[in-house]
């Protein structure tokens, strides 16, 4: 059966992120392979929230971050647990709001277009860790509260497509 994205039409940000997230669930159903629904949840987002310039994950191998399906220019393959924004929320296990990536110490910078970030972390059901969601935009101060709720739901709607 084929899926087929809808127009997102609520004016809200709060809105928005609903109807992506049940826009999101229907994409996932019945499929369990990480690979296809993070492929198809990375272009999904790209294609639904505005002022974007890369989004994707980087998943855990054990010792580091990996750069895994994304929508966006070419990214760092590999990033340290602790290092830069990703690093910092898999280490952390807490999403990170990044509004001016130029005034974060230990940002990385794979595209020099990227002022703003949200970052949230991916925790499977047994406590470990899979990985990181990584949004990142050209316009300063992109992602606020309302964002970091909106990912996380999203991010949660991405995981229970992997159980």
């Amino acid at each position: 059966m084929m899926f087929a994205a809808q127009p997102i039409v609520s004016n809200s940000k709060p809105g928005l992120y609903d109807e992506l997230a049940q826009q999101a669930r229907g994409l996932l159903h019945g499929e369990s392979s990480l690979i296809a629904n993070a492929a198809n949840f990375a272009a999904l987002v790209w294609h639904a929230l505005p002022e974007l310039n890369w989004c994707g994950f980087y998943l855990y191998d054990g010792r580091e971050l990996v750069v895994g399906p994304f929508q966006g220019r070419p990214a760092c393959v590999r990033i340290a647990l602790g290092r830069g924004v990703c690093g910092l929320a898999a280490q952390s296990r807490e999403t990170q709001v990044v509004r001016d990536v130029n005034a974060f110490s230990d940002h990385i910078a794979c595209d020099a277009a990227s002022q703003s970030e949200i970052v949230v972390p991916l925790i499977q059901r047994d406590g470990s860790l899979l990985g990181v969601w990584d949004v990142d935009s050209p316009r300063p101060a992109r992602f606020d509260d309302e964002d970091r709720a909106g990912m996380e739901a999203l991010c949660a709607v991405f995981m229970e497509s992997l159980d």
